[in-house]
């Protein structure tokens, strides 16, 4: 049985970050909103989580690192959050001719040493010299495209003309990536450096003709006008946080262990709340799931493009950092950043080979960073006394494809090649600088998109809900709206199903607000 359905102005399906966003600015607008989260804790992928018995560190374990939130939504919302930069953007390790490691960092405090290392590795300086001239192209279409997310979709001429460079357009928005990096550095480390920010919970080949690394290279190098990535200070829980205060200051009602079990297009919503099948009525239902669970919940059939995740997130914490086999970079200066290793533009292109073939990469490229050296609070008094650190390893071309059998073995094989690839640019292995927790097991664990997809329902573990989308109206009827809707008119997407959805941003969840909004007061 069911009880008495239950008033709305607003249901959210999940609460994730987005769906947090949504429903802080519509409750401040006086509607009454209601927010429904499957798990038992608000935040969806931002969430901050004690994962190893006995160790008091609060790891970000899915998401970690925060570049596209608006500031105007931090401003609206009044966030009680903290973010903070990282001085070295990124250390990439290299072999010289003669097989001695060097390594590409970028100080983004001193030049004139990143230089060098640019020198050290490509042997010239003509690719520093196309670097920063690159930089300066891309930091001039973040400024144009950046403000752009958080107002009605513009045309697909009106943000080229915002760009207002023909050549960044057409190396960025109409051709292959792979054709800008090849034409513009001749560095391998170089290139690859430069693409893995296309590859990020994507799956693609540089020369890939849908341009889905097009469109993920866009999203990650615009966020507020610099591209930069910065950490948040608590961890990714600490945003969602602040996101559930500014919720239930608004006066939003957050319920959790709620699972929604169909939507009607009329704004009814089913769901089981502590082992009772419970209704909402509502005037407007967002929805903060994929689109694909979206048609599920209304009984319709889902026609879009199948998502699939592809990529391993490995989280660790280390009685102390390793040691570079580069001798000349120190380990606080290579992980403080991202580390990229074997990340070079060839070895993307085989461990993509591999992995569409079917295989785990026999040499998984990977990106490493330490949280706990720019923000050492989420590390207890003891663990800070004794030097521990975390370490995030996100590993890219590990497609859902591969952990469709027994996920658990393929996992182990996948964690096994990823720890080996570390290893070769390290001088010691990572292994003997993990610590152990309270029960003597290492403290390392790695999800899988299968595990994602269990754990927090993104369809084949796609962490953007599929793939990313221009930030512009490809349909003419769809410029000046908020790229939100569904074909029924009180059911809106708040995620990173939106149009321009993905990454820890609150932009869907901004956007479905002001398209509610909007509707109201026309």
């Amino acid at each position: 049985m069911t009880n008495a359905a239950v008033a709305a102005d607003v249901v959210v399906v999940g609460g994730g970050h987005n769906g947090l966003v949504a429903a802080s600015y519509l409750a401040r607008a006086g509607m009454s909103v209601r927010v429904l989260e499957r798990r038992d804790e608000m935040g969806g992928a931002a969430v901050s989580f004690r994962a190893f018995p006995g160790v008091d560190v609060r790891l970000s374990r899915y998401s970690y690192l925060v570049s596209l939130l608006p500031p105007r939504i931090v401003d609206d919302l009044d966030l009680r959050l903290t973010l903070r930069t990282r001085r070295f953007g990124s250390y990439t390790p290299a072999r010289r001719e003669d097989g001695t490691p060097t390594g590409l960092l970028v100080d983004n405090a001193d030049p004139v040493r990143t230089k060098a290392s640019f020198d050290s590795v490509t042997g010239g300086d003509a690719d520093f010299l196309a670097w920063q001239a690159f930089s300066n192209r891309i930091e001039r279409l973040a400024r144009a495209v950046f403000p752009t997310l958080t107002g009605p979709l513009p045309s697909r001429d009106t943000v080229r003309a915002a760009v207002g460079d023909e050549e960044t357009w057409r190396a960025v928005f109409t051709e292959p990536l792979g054709a800008l990096l090849e034409s513009t550095f001749t560095d391998d480390t170089v290139r690859g450096m430069l693409f893995t920010d296309a590859l990020i919970g994507t799956f693609a080949a540089a020369d890939d003709p849908s341009l889905r690394q097009n469109r993920c290279f866009l999203y990650h190098v615009i966020g507020n006008g610099t591209g930069e990535w910065n950490v948040p200070v608590g961890g990714m829980g600490a945003v969602t946080a602040a996101l559930r205060d500014a919720a239930e200051r608004a006066g939003a009602e957050l319920v959790t262990g709620a699972e929604v079990t169909s939507i009607d297009p009329d704004g009814l919503v089913r769901y089981v709340h502590n082992g009772a099948e419970r209704e909402a009525h509502a005037r407007y239902v967002l929805s903060n799931v994929a689109p694909s669970r979206l048609t599920a919940l209304l009984g319709e059939p889902y026609d879009g493009p199948e998502p699939e995740g592809a990529q391993l997130k490995v989280n660790m914490a280390l009685r102390r950092l390793p040691r570079l086999a580069d001798p000349d970079v120190t380990p606080e200066e290579a992980f403080s950043g991202t580390l990229h290793v074997n990340e070079s533009y060839r070895q993307l292109a085989t461990a993509y080979q591999e992995a569409d073939a079917g295989k785990i990469p026999s040499l998984p490229p990977c990106e490493v960073y330490c949280h706990s050296l720019t923000d050492p609070s989420i590390l207890g008094p003891a663990e800070r006394e004794a030097g521990v650190h975390t370490l995030t390893l996100f590993g890219l071309h590990m497609p859902a494809r591969l952990f469709a059998g027994d996920n658990d073995a393929a996992r182990d094989a996948a964690l096994a090649a990823t720890l080996a690839s570390l290893n070769q640019v390290l001088a010691e292995p990572i292994e003997e600088c993990l610590l152990t927790d309270a029960d003597g097991k290492l403290c390392i664990e790695a999800k899988t998109p299968v595990d994602l997809e269990r754990e927090l329902g993104l369809p084949a573990g796609h962490i953007f809900h599929g793939d990313l989308a221009w930030p512009f109206a490809e349909a003419a009827d769809q410029a000046g709206t908020w790229g939100v809707s569904t074909a029924h008119t009180r059911i809106f997407q708040c995620g990173a199903g939106t149009v321009r959805g993905g990454g820890v941003s609150g932009i869907g969840g901004h956007n479905a607000a002001m398209a509610v909004l909007r509707v109201l007061r026309s």
